[in-house]
């Protein structure tokens, strides 16, 4: 890891610096760490807290006085990749939480790919999914074994859930289609699905499939979901619907909380997988 700051000498602890290599820059502080992109503060304020993957959260962006700084500061390296590899699928994926809506997916199966667009969109998450697999057969187990691929990444990226705000609500309409999401990440996979998708298939993809990404995903991710649907009559509206109520719901439990100053919210003190 390296600071760099260049014109006057940078008074800190090193027990905050994690021991690196110091040289003073003007009013600018760069900090990088292996396998992570630069973090830039923009005026002169304490060093956060980082951790062992060399993420750098909100709620430890303090400023001289001890309060919370909400000046220009820009945040990376929440930041989960995972590789599947089994006899029916090759898998990798590559979740920021921190990022900024891009989407690159290419599962073989096309409405899939969609549908992880708009979790990108509107979840403000950057989202790489690559993956090959025996959809000669069905599109099963790769659409399987992408949710849970996914559900993985997530739990990764979030690490202890420190500073979160846990949970995620939102409703999201689509013309005649209205869908509600509820989430908590609470490290307890839970699923309650209530759609009724009128066709078997979009296009070439089975509407079962749905109810089945999702609950894989719960089982890796450590996540209470719940999916209702209020309203709706197109298959391809009720499922979108659905992935963007759910990337809302998402981006809203794992944006921090400035409030909870990098505590973990539960009255238990920790958000555990089980």
């Amino acid at each position: 890891m390296e600071l760099s700051v260049t014109s006057r000498l940078l008074s800190c602890p090193s027990s905050q610096l994690l021991k690196p290599r110091v040289r003073v820059s003007h009013r600018t502080l760069t900090l990088k760490h292996p396998q992570q992109p630069a973090l830039l503060f923009t005026r002169h304020q304490n060093l956060p807290q980082m951790d062992s993957r060399g993420t750098i959260s909100r709620a430890s962006l303090v400023g001289d006085n001890g309060s919370p700084t909400t000046s220009s500061t820009i945040v990376t390296g929440r930041i989960g990749e995972v590789k599947r590899v089994t006899k029916e699928t090759n898998v990798s994926v590559k979740v920021n939480l921190d990022g900024s809506g891009v989407a690159d997916s290419s599962t073989g199966i096309p409405f899939l790919d969609h549908m992880l667009d708009q979790l990108a969109s509107h979840g403000l998450f950057d989202v790489h999914v690559k993956a090959t697999g025996d959809i000669h057969i069905d599109d099963h187990h790769t659409n399987e074994d992408v949710a849970l691929a996914i559900g993985t990444a997530l739990l990764q990226a979030l690490g202890d859930r420190k500073g979160i705000t846990r949970f995620g609500d939102f409703s999201a309409p689509l013309d005649e289609a209205l869908i509600h999401v509820s989430l908590d990440l609470s490290g307890r996979p839970h699923l309650s699905y209530d759609l009724c998708i009128p066709t078997q298939r979009v296009g070439t993809y089975d509407t079962q499939l749905v109810e089945h990404f999702f609950q894989s995903l719960v089982n890796t991710s450590g996540m209470t979901l719940h999916i209702r649907q209020l309203a709706g009559k197109n298959s391809h509206h009720i499922i979108e619907a659905t992935f963007k109520a759910f990337a809302r719901a998402l981006r809203q439990a794992t944006e921090y909380d400035p409030r909870r100053l990098g505590t973990v919210p539960s009255s238990k003190g920790v958000l555990s997988r089980s």
